[in-house]
């Protein structure tokens, strides 16, 4: 690698050319080639963004234009070479370097970023759109892309995800470490957003764990999309990232490799992740599916999962509210718990001749599939009415909340609301009064934005 410094600036940025260890220095000259092409076209803007928010890991931001405002003569290029491909930064953030050396953690998720992107375009592009429009078609690009990523392990069932807000209070934080110690030292692996808070903190402490287990091969695996990568940008302790084509496949992959979920306190995001898992688990073909679920928090944390709860049971009824367990202020017993759900799943996939690396048998349906771009239209359009069966108001409420997600922290939904005003949700007085209380108390405990006043990006109607 060579590296020539720039002159000073407000920030110091570097240039530099690196070149990938494992799978991407194993590649055909037409291989590279196509490679080079897919982010030299119209993905080169998404190959940028993505590559400046691994070159920032850490940010306190969640701002997605925060970035690329510091760095605004940042670019990246793809270059192709006999034995494979060269990565060319162009003023990269100097907080990338040690000593005039890239991070090798922040190397090997730059060649990751490269990986997948150039994945959805060669394997994903418009030559295969047609089969993207079937349930399977869509699973088996989702399996595609997760083996691409060499994530797929066909070991015991041992990978915990972990769904939690990336904006938490500093208790809430230590805890989601002390469930990652506990975790970690039961030999399980961790699956999270990738994000900062609770996306970090299970990471953190399984990483202690698995030292004083002398555990070598560790698996700290994060599941991101572009269009929050920038807003959440990998923490320092992921050493497998994957990012996923939209939110939707990003969902399903959480649900085919995890063997359990845990939820930390979070925001609409996590509200959202809840709410997908809850809808699936709820259709007849999946109620005999062992999936452990636990929500847990410490004490400061308490009311919060009550009015999930609350919020669940009014909308969905008790058969959603039994499909999950809540825990409060005991890291051992979430542990304990988990990793005794862990084996049932085990046994489960014995008995149906089911792979351990990847959960075929559960039924995810289109509607859970289908990208929702979350326009005023499509917001104001949400069936958030009684009667309906609860896995397809699950659907929808999900939509809701991740049109709330975009709002917040996706670029092109905080161009929308900075364009025509927040997003309107409308359904039954009832549900839409939980609604707002649920999303008031997010707001009141600072779970919307890690920093700044909050503007809400949605109005609730009844």
């Amino acid at each position: 690698m060579t590296i020539t410094e720039k002159p000073a600036r407000t920030l110091p940025v570097q240039d530099a050319r690196i070149y990938p260890r494992g799978g991407l220095d194993v590649l055909s000259r037409a291989e590279v080639a196509r490679l080079r092409d897919a982010s030299g076209g119209g993905m080169h803007e998404l190959l940028r963004r993505c590559a400046l928010a691994v070159l920032t890991s850490g940010s306190a931001s969640d701002d997605p234009r925060a970035a690329r405002d510091l760095y605004p003569d940042f670019d990246i290029q793809v270059a192709q070479q006999d034995r494979g491909v060269r990565i060319d930064l162009v003023n990269a953030p100097a907080m990338a370097f040690v000593d005039g050396e890239i991070i090798r953690g922040v190397a090997e998720l730059l060649f990751a970023v490269v990986r997948d992107l150039a994945y959805m375009a060669i394997e994903m592009g418009p030559a295969y759109a047609a089969e993207l429009e079937s349930s399977e078609g869509i699973t088996n690009a989702v399996f595609g892309l997760l083996r691409n990523a060499r994530i797929l392990n066909p070991g015991d069932p041992n990978l915990v995800v972990c769904w939690g807000g990336h904006s938490i209070g500093r208790d809430e934080y230590l805890y989601t470490k002390q469930v990652g110690y506990e975790l970690g030292l039961r030999g399980l692996d961790i699956c999270t957003g990738c994000g900062p808070g609770a996306m970090k903190g299970p990471m953190k402490g399984a990483t202690i764990a698995h030292a004083k287990q002398r555990k070598t091969t560790t698996r700290y695996i994060g599941l991101t999309e572009p269009g929050i990568i920038a807003a959440e940008s990998p923490n320092p302790i992921v050493n497998h990232l994957v990012i996923m084509p939209d939110i939707e496949k990003r969902l399903e992959a959480f649900v085919r490799i995890g063997h359990g979920i845990i939820v930390f306190a979070g925001g609409v995001g996590t509200a959202e992740e809840i709410l997908y898992l809850l809808g699936i688990l709820l259709r007849e073909e999946n109620k005999d599916l062992p999936f452990p679920l636990i929500l847990t928090g410490p004490t400061v944390a308490a009311p919060y999962f009550e009015q999930i709860d609350r919020f669940i049971r009014l909308t969905l009824g008790e058969q959603a509210a039994s499909r999950y367990e809540i825990i409060i202020g005991d890291p051992v017993a979430v542990a304990r718990k988990m990793s005794a759900g862990i084996k049932r799943v085990r046994e489960h996939r014995l008995a149906q001749k089911d792979s351990f690396f990847f959960n075929w048998s559960i039924e995810i349906p289109w509607e859970y599939q289908q990208p929702f771009v979350p326009t005023h239209e499509a917001m104001a359009a949400l069936d958030l009415h009684h009667g309906r069966a609860p896995h397809a108001l699950a659907a929808d409420l999900r939509r809701a909340f991740s049109g709330i997600v975009a709002g917040n922290v996706k670029e092109d939904g905080m161009r929308r609301i900075e364009e025509f005003g927040p997003f309107q949700i409308h359904g039954d007085a009832d549900m839409m009064q939980a609604l707002d209380e649920l999303l008031r108390g997010f707001v009141e405990q600072r779970r919307m934005k890690i920093s700044g006043e909050y503007q809400p990006c949605y109005k609730v109607l009844a």
